[in-house]
């Protein structure tokens, strides 16, 4: 076979990176860099914390995705446009004719693939499973959609805990879901046992014992306690490298309707880590990927074969599921003629609650669902 000569590296191994991978990988000699030994699963991770038996489920193999191109394991710490290059820690370089930047957000314990080896994110996982067996107490704060599935997670798993969910708005889901979303989650939680704190806003006392309280100065001190209250995009080594002038007030990289970099014609930037207005979910980033191929090959070709970019248009609403465990949920669907629909435990254990989208992504990997 002969070398494509046209090079595209891609950095980040995360949804939006290896659907943009795996896309283009007949069309260019693609370079997908990530640090990790396996793609991570984020979906599957919050039960994978509580549930032994999912331990290893958060983890794919990357050796299936590419047939042409090649998955590295290093890191990126300068990307250097003028030479068209990325230098990577270990000082290996990695020339591009089209650069992605995909290294998604940094999320809080337990949805985080701690480490770079599978071997040391499973035993972070099991250091929350025996956290969580011996607990008396258990607080999470923060009541999005992964407050709301972790705090049922922890409740299936830990039966005789009490177990608190703090959030500082009025309704659960107030961001991502809708009022009937908030309320059936609400419901859910409450029906077993789950004490749900709204309008709470949780800060530490501080002191050598650091104390966690509410506004009020009340105690929420718990033996086991989850944050989630939000994610940050991984972009500290583009300013750390001088190239800070990307990035908006929120640390995401600005892009244009194409998703290049602001002021590049052949850097693209996708998923978690840019400035887009939608909603950060994986179903947005394996999109972004979807519509990054397309400019990528039309920028390559030179509109050669009559290819042009197409603006990259964001879903103002996408379907998306909050598990309650593997038996309930609630599901948010766009509708014809109405805004959304929204489904409740029997549909939204079938859509995702059950296997959490593992089969869906081992075949995003070029894995055959076991």
């Amino acid at each position: 076979m002969t070398m494509n000569p046209r090079q595209v590296v891609i950095i980040g191994g995360g949804y939006a990176g290896v659907r943009l991978a795996r896309e283009l990988d007949a069309d260019a000699d693609v370079t997908l860099i990530d640090l990790k030994e396996a793609f991570f699963h984020r979906i599957a991770s919050l039960r994978a914390s509580t549930d032994p038996d999912w331990i290893r489920s958060p983890f794919i193999p990357y050796d299936s995705l590419l047939v042409n191109g090649r998955v590295v394991r290093n890191k990126a710490v300068r990307i250097e446009p003028e030479h068209r290059r990325v230098v990577l820690t270990t000082g290996h370089t990695a020339a591009y004719d089209a650069l992605v930047i995909a290294t998604g957000a940094d999320y809080q314990e337990p949805a985080r693939f701690t480490g770079s080896t599978v071997a040391e994110a499973a035993e972070a996982f099991r250091g929350h499973q025996r956290r969580l067996a011996g607990a008396r107490s258990v607080l999470v704060v923060g009541g999005g959609p992964s407050g709301v599935e972790l705090t049922a997670e922890l409740r299936r798993a830990n039966p005789r805990a009490v177990v608190t969910l703090a959030h500082s708005g009025p309704k659960l889901l107030s961001r991502n879901g809708t009022g009937r979303m908030g309320r059936q989650a609400r419901s859910w939680l409450e029906r077993h046992d789950v004490k749900v704190r709204l309008d709470t806003f949780v800060s530490s006392a501080g002191g050598a014992g650091m104390r966690l309280q509410d506004q009020a100065g009340g105690s929420l001190d718990a033996d086991v306690v989850f944050w989630t209250t939000g994610t940050t995009p991984n972009t500290v080594w583009l300013r750390l490298a001088g190239l800070g002038r990307w990035l908006d007030e929120r640390g995401r990289v600005r892009v244009d309707e194409y998703l290049r970099v602001l002021g590049q014609r052949d850097i693209f930037a996708i998923g978690d880590v840019n400035d887009v207005s939608e909603a950060k979910l994986s179903p947005s980033a394996v999109a972004q990927g979807e519509a990054t191929a397309h400019n990528i090959r039309a920028y390559l070709d030179h509109g050669k074969h009559g290819a042009m970019p197409r603006p990259y248009r964001p879903a103002p609403v996408r379907a998306f599921s909050v598990p309650f465990g593997p038996d309930g949920g609630s599901t948010l669907l766009p509708a014809l003629g109405r805004d959304v629909l929204v489904l409740g435990n029997k549909a939204t254990a079938v859509l995702k609650s059950r296997h959490l989208a593992v089969p869906a992504t081992q075949k995003l990997l070029g894995h055959i669902a076991r």
